[in-house]
């Protein structure tokens, strides 16, 4: 295929200046393949925090919230023109279940949206062995919607979470829990509710979430089993918990349930507000450092095709004087910028992509963390190469400009 003379003359300045051209090129590389890196690592360990939060928190908590009382009720109850002034209002008395949360959860499954949806009751408990006393709470739950939601079963180190269904008045418990009161599979566990009832169940499993906190707290039995030990009738629920398709969807989904149910709905966003912060302050600080690298990859770029520019101005002035338009000037060094973006952008994408297979062997071992969390996500690596190229591109600019205005009498001249 031939090639335009712009083009050659381009290509031929090029190879004429190998060392500076590699240089140039090494620097666009680094800069892609850091951004690629850097993007990788980011995504991957916000995926990961964002999976290890939906361990035990749904993408939607429908819950009663506790209200306090304002001037609404004062209007109700004295219908006149005065001005109603409430001071120093308390919380109102009221039951913390949700009326008719079957017909709710009925109502919100014709959502599209939604991928998941259990009732759940939860209680303060005192757990009992022996002489042995340690508080906690008690979640009652549907297992199997559960184990759906929140993959209990990988969380599980002895027993099955299925007995839940098959033992009467059983209990799965967590593993600090059971470190703490020195219980294993099938021992008996005393359980007492703020009430005052009391159950004595069997220990059909044990798990572990790795937070503390909820190893040696946090319990499961069978949504029944606690509606009976805090006294209530089947149709008692203190919460309901939504897992959607697109957990992203999650603050509109929850307006919507709000405004239905008429009852709090709570999004993970909201839930996990720091967590959120945290990701954003860290993808500005990395997207800093990435711009930097790309900056000073483009003031490489800029020096470059600058020397080059004053070591061949004569052969500029002659290009000129032979009747090269000074637009055919500035096609010659703006390729030759090109050309260093796609050289650097292509090396740059591989070493990124293989920089990052590297990190994410590296084993960890803590927890659940088995790997360092990478992603290999195809958006990164066009961005990489189209931010490259665009950087190029604009370091190359001024310096071909520069060379469109050489004339090439004074050159000649002189």
């Amino acid at each position: 295929m031939k090639i335009s003379v712009n083009t050659e003359i381009a290509l031929t300045y090029l190879s004429s200046r190998k060392k500076q051209t590699v240089v140039a090129s090494m620097g666009v590389m680094f800069g892609i393949s850091m951004f690629i890196f850097m993007q990788s690592l980011m995504k991957g360990t916000n995926d990961y925090f964002e999976k290890m939060s939906f361990t035990n928190t749904p993408h939607i908590r429908i819950f009663n919230e506790n209200k306090v009382a304002d001037n609404h009720m004062l209007r109700s109850f004295i219908n006149d023109q005065s001005e109603k002034i409430l001071t120093n209002p308390k919380q109102l008395a009221q039951s913390p279940g949700i009326t008719n949360p079957y017909g709710i959860i009925d109502q919100i499954r014709r959502n599209p949206k939604i991928a998941a949806v259990t009732p759940q009751v939860t209680g303060n408990v005192i757990y009992t062995s022996g002489s042995v006393e340690l508080p906690g709470n008690v979640a009652g739950v549907e297992i199997d919607e559960e184990d759906k939601m929140f993959d209990v079963q990988t969380n599980m180190i002895s027993g099955n979470l299925h007995d839940l269904n098959r033992v009467h008045n059983s209990i799965l418990i967590g593993k600090g829990i059971a470190e703490k009161l020195s219980l294993h599979t099938g021992d008996n566990l005393t359980v007492r509710a703020g009430n005052g009832n009391m159950l004595v169940m069997r220990v059909v499993g044990v798990f572990s979430t790795t937070v503390k906190q909820l190893d040696e707290t946090k319990s499961y039995a069978n949504i029944s089993t606690v509606q009976s030990l805090a006294g209530k009738d089947r149709s008692y629920v203190t919460e309901i918990k939504v897992n959607l398709v697109n957990y992203n969807d999650a603050p509109a989904v929850a307006r919507d349930l709000e405004t239905i149910t008429g009852y709090k709905s709570e999004d993970w966003v909201k839930a996990n507000e720091q967590l959120k912060a945290a990701f954003k302050v860290r993808a500005i600080i990395l997207n800093s450092v990435i711009g930097v690298i790309l900056l000073v990859a483009g003031f490489g770029i800029y020096n470059i095709l600058n020397m080059t520019i004053y070591e061949k101005i004569k052969e500029i002035a002659i290009l000129k004087a032979q009747g090269f338009s000074g637009r055919a000037v500035t096609s010659i060094f703006l390729q030759q910028a090109i050309y260093i973006g796609l050289m650097g952008g292509i090396i740059g994408l591989i070493v990124g992509f293989s920089l990052t297979f590297m990190v994410s062997r590296i084993y960890i071992g803590a927890g659940t963390l088995k790997y360092l969390p990478m992603s290999f996500h195809p958006p990164h690596y066009i961005q990489a190469l189209t931010f490259g190229i665009i950087t190029t591109i604009a370091a190359g600019f001024f310096p071909a400009r520069k060379a469109s205005k050489v004339d090439p009498v004074t050159i000649i001249r002189g």
